[in-house]
C-alpha cells in the first residue's frame, strides 16, 4: 500500500487506527473477491464445495462490515476528524456497504447452485458468462486497488468498463430469450443463466460505486450520477 498520500497526525495512535481501518477494508475486499471467484466456479462447474464456501464467507463479510462501521463511528466521535480524515471515514462506511452487497450477489449465485443439487440437466459449461465474469472481476480488483493506493488515476478506465458490462449483459439476455423461444427445454437453464448474469452486472455497478467513493475520499468531490466525461472533468479540475 502506498501510504505517502495518507495524512500523518501528531497522535501516533490516530495514525495506527486509520491504518488498521484501511487494512480491515482490504481484508473485507479480499474476501468478497474470493466469494465472486468461488460463486462463479460453483455455477459453471457445479462445484458444491465452492458454493458452501461462499455462504460461509458471507458471514465473515457481514461481521467485518459491522466491525468497520462501528470503528468508523467510534473514531469520528473520539477524534472529531476534519478534511481528508473525515472524508475517508465517510467513504469507508459507504464502500463497505457496496462490498457487502457484492458478497450478497455472490451468495445468491451460490445458493442457486445448492438449490439445483441433484438435478440431471445441469451438464452444460456456462461459457456465455465467462467474458462478463472477467470484466466484472477486473472492475472489482481495480476499485479495491484504487482504494488501497489512495489513487484515482485509474478510476476513469475502471468505470468505463461498466458500459461494456451492460452491453455484455444485454447480449446474453437476448441470446437466452432466443434459446427459450426456440426450445422450451432450454427455459430452466436460461433462467439460471439470466439470474447469474444479472448478479454479475450488479457486482459491476457496486464496483463503480466504490470508485466514486474513492474519488470523494481523495478529491473531496461527489461524482455520483455524473457521466463518465463529467466525472473525468471533475477529477482533472481538482488538484
Amino acid at each position: 500500500m502506498d501510504n505517502s498520500k495518507i495524512k500523518q497526525h501528531i497522535s501516533q495512535q490516530f495514525n495506527q487506527e486509520m491504518e488498521e481501518l484501511r487494512n480491515k477494508v482490504m481484508m473485507m475486499g479480499g474476501l468478497v473477491e474470493e466469494q465472486v471467484d468461488l460463486a462463479t466456479k460453483a455455477f459453471m462447474s457445479y462445484d458444491m464445495e465452492s458454493a458452501d464456501q461462499v455462504v460461509l464467507q458471507d458471514h465473515q463479510v457481514d461481521t467485518l462490515e459491522k466491525e468497520i462501521d462501528h470503528e468508523c463511528t467510534d473514531i469520528m466521535a473520539r477524534r472529531q476528524p476534519a478534511a481528508y480524515d473525515l472524508r475517508m471515514l465517510i467513504a469507508t462506511i459507504k464502500i463497505i456497504t457496496d462490498l457487502e452487497r457484492i458478497g450478497d450477489e455472490a451468495t445468491r449465485i451460490a445458493r442457486m447452485v445448492m438449490r439445483l443439487e441433484g438435478t440431471d440437466y445441469y451438464q452444460d459449461k456456462y461459457y456465455e458468462i465467462e467474458h462478463l465474469l472477467n470484466l466484472v472481476k477486473g472492475m472489482l480488483n481495480g476499485a479495491l486497488d484504487a482504494y488501497a493506493r489512495n489513487d484515482v488515476e485509474e478510476v476513469i478506465a475502471i468505470t468505463a468498463q461498466d458500459a461494456k458490462v451492460d452491453r455484455e449483459y444485454n447480449s446474453i439476455t437476448r441470446q437466452l430469450i432466443t434459446q427459450m423461444m426456440e426450445d422450451p427445454r432450454n427455459i430452466t437453464r436460461a433462467l439460471d443463466m439470466l439470474w447469474t448474469a444479472r448478479a454479475l452486472e450488479r457486482i459491476g455497478d457496486h464496483s463503480c460505486n466504490v470508485c466514486e467513493h474513492v474519488i470523494y475520499m481523495v478529491k473531496g468531490k461527489d461524482v455520483r450520477h455524473l457521466s463518465r466525461e463529467e466525472m473525468e472533468r471533475t477529477i482533472n479540475s481538482v488538484r
